[in-house]
């Protein structure tokens, strides 16, 4: 087989799988907000409600699709395709296992390999908040535009940190590629960046929950005073749309939580593993953070919006500039 058959497969495989993910989070959503709330949650379509997914995805199908009266049409058409398309770009470059042979074919287990493959995930992550400002600008709404000038604001101020949250590990690691970050810590559970940089996990964490939208940082939405935020004119497919870039994103942020602090693909105490035993090890940390976000949603009040500004430029930014600071120090001199 040919290696752009290859590639091509490859693609199919790994947007099939993030695309299954995502319809799966939508029922872990509800299955772990009925757990902590002591609630059945869904149980009626499938065994254990396991097809519910699968018919919210018919029901988004078949629902009238609505565009108010004044709405800019194009950017409102544009805008929830702008929301999901920066995640599932982002995707291409996570590493999710070492080299495998498919079809005689020496390759590797991601889309693409490139060598700033850190920076293109910031910078196409980025983009989506185009998707929400300009969905909620577009809907001829008030409530809408109040959505997406919070989301706008709070992405931008919280990208900062992300950003140099992952800088001081690209210090750290000396690459901008996934890859050799993921090989600097092949040692054991003992080298994993979770140790070498605790403050910068700390600030990651906290910040892709803002990135993506998440309570407690669910200013976009605040379904109390926004009735539903940036996307409260939306319908049928372009609301799916919008679902479908957050729950995206959200496994692309877990995926580098996983890949840059603990240990990506890399099973502990096992170097070398095969390649299938490598991806379980990467889900199975993604999943303990794709979990985290569930748990925070159901479990922490939200914050107000001005606690929110002041943590993210009076604390997080400073202490993630002091972080970088330091790093830089340590490995200049050390």
């Amino acid at each position: 087989m040919s290696p752009l058959l290859v590639t091509i497969l490859k693609v199919l495989l790994i947007y099939g799988g993030v695309i299954t993910l995502a319809a799966g989070m939508t029922l872990a959503e509800r299955k772990v907000s009925a757990w902590i709330q002591w609630r059945i949650g869904p149980n009626r379509v499938g065994p254990f409600g396991t097809l519910q997914p699968l018919a919210d995805g018919i029901k988004f199908i078949f629902k009238e699709e609505l565009i108010p009266d004044g709405a800019n049409k194009f950017l409102f058409r544009l805008a929830p395709v702008l929301a999901a398309a920066p995640a599932m770009m982002a995707i291409a470059v996570i590493p999710f296992a070492g080299e495998i042979t498919l079809f005689g074919v020496h390759t590797t287990l991601s889309i693409a390999d490139i060598p700033i493959s850190a920076l293109y995930v910031v910078a196409v992550s980025g983009l989506g908040v185009y998707g929400v400002i300009l969905g909620g600008w577009s809907s001829n709404s008030k409530y809408s535009l109040l959505g997406g000038l919070r989301a706008s604001a709070q992405m931008v101020s919280y990208e900062l940190s992300l950003i140099l949250a992952i800088l001081s590990i690209v210090v750290l690691s000396g690459s901008l590629d996934l890859r050799a970050i993921v090989a600097a810590q092949a040692g054991g559970i003992q080298d994993w960046n979770l140790w070498r940089q605790p403050l910068a996990f700390g600030l990651f964490v906290i910040a892709t929950f803002a990135e993506t939208n998440r309570h407690p940082f669910d200013f976009a939405e605040c379904e109390p005073e926004l009735v539903g935020g940036f996307h409260t004119e939306y319908s049928s497919m372009k609301f799916a749309l919008f679902f479908l870039g957050e729950y995206v994103a959200m496994i692309v942020m877990a995926s580098m939580t996983a890949t840059l602090f603990l240990g990506g693909p890399e099973v502990p105490f096992w170097h070398g593993a095969p390649w299938f035993v490598q991806l379980f090890a990467f889900l199975a940390k993604t999943s303990v953070f794709l979990f985290l976000f569930l748990w925070v949603r159901w479990t922490l009040p939200r914050f107000r919006f001005d606690q929110l500004m002041r943590l993210g430029w009076k604390v997080m930014l400073p202490l993630s500039l002091a972080n970088v600071f330091l790093t830089g120090l340590v490995v200049s001199f050390f």
